[in-house]
């Protein structure tokens, strides 16, 4: 495009490169044009694979998560009688970690690339199993994926191969209308043309004569900035394929960050309305509970700061009061089972075809430990095995779990991050 007329940065100064790609909808993965196509649609399962993970960055109590024994049979903890209605539906695991992945808080940005020592000054992140997933079969769907967040600032679980990372969406109310929300004619028209406006935006970058230490920087995004690029003109025709129509309404945003389990509720939905409409396979979830305050909870008082309450110092007061809290995030991620285990598909629920992966990067957020990570793995056709424990002093690689979910999802990988294999102890279905 030329830039003699006029030059796009000129015009939008202000506009940072967050505020360009979130504009363009980088922060839900922009649609591929080659999913309208039939061939794509031909090559789709009719009854695919999907993965929901998530992670509550401030962790579990581990004596309350974890169960005492072992196997099938084993004795459920406080928290996961919450879940006993689908113990048949999920895993847990003990004993299971990230090697090499440390640094406390800020090892939230690996817990789904497993890229070792985050808090490192010279870490560069690698590629997140979402979108290694999105690479592979997003063209299938009108979102490759969708990277969401509840009271987070820029952290997000989602990363591209060149270790940038993807701008989460916050607002429930917002996601629901780019999936559900059908523009006017003339609404249409002007967010192809925002879309035309994005490419120029990006040229104009591009062609900057910047110096080697700007060039350099540069450098390290312009390969997945190109590739997003490449996007923007396929997702015009996104713009103009009918969007899905659902009969429930759009969800409302809850205006404080005290609400945060308000906003989570909101999410858990939207995906589940995304699966269902196969808008997309492949979605993350980051609670950053670590920026959260005073948790907003029906029937309980909590006094103090989330974060603050997982440095309980083994004080019985702070110890009840993040029961409560882990408790409603079991809670409330058995309405998650619910909601995708009431949506048949093809002769199974939802939930038989979904995987939702829960966890976090921190095994005790009192001790700021990255062992010992709480994980449960739910649905997406394995026979699961109840309670899988590990060596908690000699922990198991967790990319090992992300082979197995790649695999499920149709990737013929044998490898992820520091993976050593598959899963041990956990095995698909036929179907």
């Amino acid at each position: 495009m030329e830039n003699s007329r006029r030059d796009p940065l000129n015009t939008r100064r202000a506009i940072s490169r967050r505020t360009m790609l979130r504009g363009m909808g980088v922060g839900l993965a922009l649609p591929l044009l080659n999913a309208m196509s039939p061939a794509a649609r031909a090559r789709a399962s009719n009854a695919p694979r999907r993965m929901f993970a998530i992670c509550n960055n401030l962790g579990l109590l581990p004596g309350e998560f974890f169960p005492a024994d072992a196997g099938p049979g084993y004795t459920p903890s406080n928290y996961l009688k919450v879940l006993q209605e689908y113990r048949k539906d999920f895993t847990v695991f003990s004993g299971v970690s990230h090697p090499n992945v440390d640094g406390g808080h800020p090892a939230d940005i690996s817990f789904l690339t497993a890229a070792p020592h985050p808090a490192s000054s010279s870490f560069r992140n690698t590629i997140s199993i979402d979108q290694y997933i999105a690479e592979r079969i997003g063209i299938q769907t009108r979102f490759p994926s969708l990277t969401l967040a509840v009271n987070t600032g820029a952290r997000s679980l989602s990363w591209t191969g060149n270790g940038v990372s993807i701008p989460p969406e916050q607002s429930a109310a917002g996601v629901f209308r780019q999936m559900f929300m059908q523009g006017s004619p003339k609404e249409v028209e002007a967010k192809i043309a925002e879309l035309d406006t994005g490419r120029s935006i990006l040229d104009a970058v591009s062609e900057r004569t910047v110096g080697p230490a700007d060039r350099e920087r540069l450098d390290q995004h312009f390969t997945s900035v190109r590739e997003l690029e490449g996007r923007l003109q396929e997702s015009k025709g996104w713009e103009r394929k009918p969007k899905p129509v659902v009969k429930e309404p759009e969800p409302q945003d809850p205006s404080s960050p005290a609400q945060y389990m308000a906003k989570v509720a909101n999410i858990y939905n939207l995906v589940r309305l995304a699966f269902e409409t196969d808008s997309t396979r492949s979605v993350t979830l980051m609670l950053d509970s670590v920026s959260t305050p005073v948790v907003e909870i029906k029937g309980a008082t909590i006094s103090d700061g989330y974060h603050n309450l997982s440095h309980h110092g083994k004080s019985e007061a702070k110890l009840a009061q993040l029961r409560v809290i882990d408790s409603w995030h079991m809670r409330m991620l058995a309405d998650l089972f619910k909601g995708l285990k009431g949506v048949q598909e093809d002769g199974e629920t939802l939930l038989d075809r979904s995987m939702v992966l829960y966890g976090s990067n921190l095994g005790d957020a009192n001790a700021h430990s990255t062992s010992n990570m709480p994980v449960l793995l739910a649905g997406g056709g394995f026979r699961h095995a109840g309670h899988l424990a590990f060596d908690r002093n000699q922990n198991y690689p967790l990319p090992n779990l992300f082979v197995s979910i790649l695999q499920r999802m149709g990737s013929e990988t044998a490898k992820f991050a520091s993976s050593t294999g598959t899963m041990s102890g956990l095995e698909m279905t036929k179907a």
